[in-house]
């Protein structure tokens, strides 16, 4: 596919293809939790994920989840028990993104000055 059919000129970048998928992934902290999710363990708690996140505010990757699942990247599934216990893990459509964040790794390695 060529660069001209993804981003054609005269339309509004967020109507394009490239518009669309980079709204699923922009954002500070949703490639950083895709490739935990992907690579390191498959399942993480919502306190596990803050503290592989280091500095993210709980309300930032609170609304950041809900944004991510709201978009069907990730799954949250609730167990109904005292304390509350809540799990994140990627959904297919989620996974299906993976190779395209290793290959924008690839790239950095191949490319950092």
């Amino acid at each position: 596919m060529a660069i001209e059919d993804c981003s054609p000129t005269g339309i509004d970048i967020s109507q394009t293809d490239f518009g669309y998928t980079m709204s699923l992934v922009c954002g500070k902290y949703k490639m950083i939790i895709m490739y935990w999710l992907a690579e390191y363990k498959p399942v993480l708690r919502f306190n596990e994920l803050k503290r592989c996140l280091g500095t993210i505010s709980f309300k930032t990757l609170s609304n950041t989840l809900k944004e991510m699942e709201a978009d069907k990247l990730i799954i949250r599934t609730e167990y109904p028990q005292i304390p509350p216990k809540v799990e994140y893990s990627l959904s297919e459509r989620g996974k299906s993104l993976i190779p395209v964040l290793d290959l924008m790794c690839e790239w950095g390695a191949a490319n950092r000055l």
